[in-house]
């Protein structure tokens, strides 16, 4: 860590002036993007100190927080993990206690581990143009659950928190919940002693979460009711990818993790655009595989053929067609229909039917958070998010060094999650190579606004509002395609959409507000040379 004599900042409430820890880089979060970037950084930009900021007291987000029976991934993991650090296991979809292994690994490997600062939450995050830093106000929470105030400096900030709210999960009110006798739970807070075995139970929702629980409920629960309101686009993949495993077999690791990288990448990006660009060809192609497998036309008619087409909605994926071989076995059944309300032995549909049951569970949906809550404010000033426009999706208008991690919707998170630790590893060097203290990004025209999260699926709709927007072209557009991204990011000319600050100028104006004399002549001819570049 580097510390710095002259970073004094306000306490927290107003508490009088002390020496805060400066760090380069402040890294919030610690699961599978914190601790990519977390590489990226360490490699790219080894001069620079940082430290993760993480809210829970152990790594891996996502795969550490939700412990209900199945949960996995629904992208393949030769995508979802690292690009350098290959993934030996023989699953696709792997499971979230394999994922969060993975993740541990990968710290452990790397010596990042030591980096992470846990139970220790960002409350607050000031940035000043007077000295080109951010103030960072942290809340750490001890062992006995006391919690203290602590600041710390950096000069830049990467938020890696995700957009999911942690703390609460979308929970709507059904009538007559409290008199329901039975037991109710929402996946992102499973109870460690819940025993299912043996009963009835009720999932409510039809998304990722809810075809991830069903089948693996349904193994020694009584009978397992998937209720829906509608239904969702469900494809089967096999849990294991024969011609990866071949490939496997005769290269080097992580020559056979690339090829087989590029093949998954290649395929998701093919299916996605097959399916926006001929909706009624991808609409018979999935129903028909589907009848295949059920062998029920009817059911697929009636509960897994949506009204929406393919990828407006994020398209569910299921292992060896596990949730199709419940419901064809009768171990599991889906039930498209609206709930009137509670009863005490169970659920009462709109249509009159009562779905009895010992245990609901709520897979109603996740809530969005923007950067994991983060609010910054620019010089006092709290920033309006929803106003701001989003650079290559990564930075952001109207807050200097600032970066946020933002994954695709139609492809793995980490994709795009090692582009931008890519490119926040450029900009750093190229503040460093320039001297400048400070960039922005800056569009030289006025840009029409669209939603950063192109997706009508209820959780992103609820919530989208409160975030910034995606512009309708260029370095402002949120792009979901891999290889185009790729090809462009660490190309992209930053002088030319970034407004620099000049270190000159920020030590110009520290030595004023300190009053103490400065020296135009070398600072001046620096900072011209800066403006004519």
């Amino acid at each position: 860590m580097t510390y710095s004599a002259d970073s004094r900042t306000e306490g927290p409430e107003g508490a009088a002036d002390a020496p805060a820890e400066h760090i380069d880089v402040v890294i919030v979060g610690a699961g599978l993007s914190g601790v990519g970037a977390a590489y990226r950084l360490q490699t790219e930009c080894p001069e620079r100190s940082y430290a993760i900021i993480e809210a829970r007291q152990s790594m891996g987000g996502t795969w550490d927080l939700f412990r209900y029976p199945g949960v996995r991934s629904d992208s393949d993991m030769f995508t979802l993990g690292y690009a350098f650090k290959p993934w030996r296991d023989s699953k696709v979809l792997a499971d979230g206690r394999s994922i969060l292994s993975y993740i541990k690994e990968t710290a452990a490997e790397f010596g990042i581990d030591h980096r992470i600062r846990y139970g220790t939450k960002v409350v607050g995050a000031d940035w000043s143009t007077v000295t080109a830093r951010w103030t960072v106000t942290l809340e750490r929470t001890a062992e006995d659950g006391s919690r203290t105030l602590t600041t710390v400096t950096c000069d830049f900030l990467y938020s890696c928190a995700g957009y999911y709210n942690y703390d609460q999960g979308h929970a709507p009110e059904f009538a007559g919940a409290d008199s329901f006798t039975g037991t109710v739970v929402h996946p992102q807070f499973w109870p460690e002693d819940l025993d299912h075995a043996g009963k009835r139970v009720v999932v409510i929702g039809s998304g990722a979460t809810a075809v991830t629980l069903v089948p693996a409920m349904a193994q020694s629960a009584a009978h397992v009711t998937m209720l829906q309101r509608s239904p969702t686009w469900i494809g089967s993949l096999p849990s294991r990818d024969r011609l990866a495993d071949g490939i496997r077999a005769v290269l080097p690791p992580r020559v056979a993790h690339r090829v087989v990288r590029t093949k998954n990448i290649l395929f998701t990006i093919g299916l996605y655009q097959f399916c926006r660009r001929s909706p009624k060809a991808a609409r018979r192609l999935l129903t028909g595989l589907n009848k295949r497998i059920v062998k029920d036309d009817q059911l697929v008619a009636d509960h897994l053929t949506p009204s929406y087409d393919p990828w407006d909605q994020r398209l569910c994926a299921v292992p060896d067609a596990d949730l199709f071989e419940a419901l064809k076995t009768g171990d599991a059944e889906i039930v498209t229909d609206h709930i009137d309300r509670f009863v005490p032995e169970g659920i009462r549909l709109k249509s009159g039917r009562v779905l009895e049951a010992d245990v609901v569970v709520t897979a109603t949906g996740l809530q969005l958070l923007a950067f994991g809550g983060i609010t910054p404010r620019v010089d006092g000033q709290q920033v309006r998010l929803n106003k701001q426009f989003v650079w290559r999706g990564a930075m952001m208008t109207g807050v200097p060094n600032f970066a946020v991690c933002i994954g695709y919707t139609n492809a793995s998170w980490t994709l795009r999650a090692d582009l931008t630790s890519r490119l926040v590893c450029k900009v750093l060097n190229h503040m460093r190579e320039n001297d400048y203290a400070a960039v922005e990004p800056r569009p030289m025209t006025t840009l029409d606004e669209r939603p950063l999260l192109d997706l009508a699926s209820g959780y992103v709709q609820r919530s989208i509002d409160a975030f910034p927007r995606q512009g309708d072209r260029g370095p402002w557009k949120v792009r979901q395609n891999y290889v185009l991204d790729a090809a462009s990011t660490m190309r992209t000319n930053l002088r030319k959409t970034l407004a620099p600050t000049p270190l000159s100028a920020v030590r110009r104006a520290r030595a004023a507000a300190a009053g103490q004399p400065v020296g135009a002549g070398r600072e001046a001819a620096r900072e011209k040379s800066w403006r004519s570049a």
